[in-house]
């Protein structure tokens, strides 16, 4: 999705254990990802700008993130489907050149049509699911047809909400130009 920037991008391999806390809204745990895999992975490279991000899926208050295994995707899938959930994206931009920080959380709700257990079955299956926040990729062929309707950034759904991520980078000076 970067490319869309039309700025030269290189990619950096950082590990990072994702946790959530308690009485920790999704929208505060999306920037604290965020923000904590961008102070790890700033000795990967000192040039341009380091942009990192963390998407977290909420229902009804609830912090979803990535299903710990095949049955937990089952069990979300189950929960979202018929339902409304906002996808929360925070990503965070670091420019080496003037040392700021953008850091900045977007927001989606997303409705789920009303899937069937062979559907969830067939999906788990697959092993989509397992990487994604909230057991689902709106990107993927069949994961796409759960979803009803969106409001809001279809990009930020996928995991990078390009126009506003375009805005922090321009404000930043660097256009995307030097990502």
């Amino acid at each position: 999705m970067l490319r869309q920037l039309r700025a030269p991008v290189e990619f950096v391999d950082v590990e990072f254990h994702e946790e959530t806390r308690d009485r920790e809204t999704p929208r505060e745990t999306a920037l604290r990802l965020a923000l904590e895999k961008s102070e790890q992975a700033r000795g990967a490279t000192s040039v341009g700008s380091l942009i990192t991000a963390d998407t977290v899926v909420a229902l009804a208050g609830e912090t979803i993130g990535k299903p710990a295994d095949e049955e937990d995707a089952r069990t979300i899938l189950r929960k979202l489907s018929g339902e409304t959930h906002t996808v929360f994206t925070g990503f965070c931009v670091h420019d080496y050149a003037s040392s700021e920080t953008v850091a900045e959380v977007e927001e989606t709700r997303v409705t789920f049509r009303r899937l069937s257990d062979e559907e969830i079955a067939h999906y788990v299956a697959d092993g989509s699911p397992m990487d994604k926040a909230g057991a689902y990729g709106i990107q993927d062929d069949f994961g796409a047809v759960f979803v009803e309707r969106i409001e809001g950034c279809y990009y930020n759904v996928v995991g990078l909400p390009l126009a506003r991520l375009y805005a922090a980078l321009k404000r930043l000076g660097t256009n995307g130009r030097e990502t």
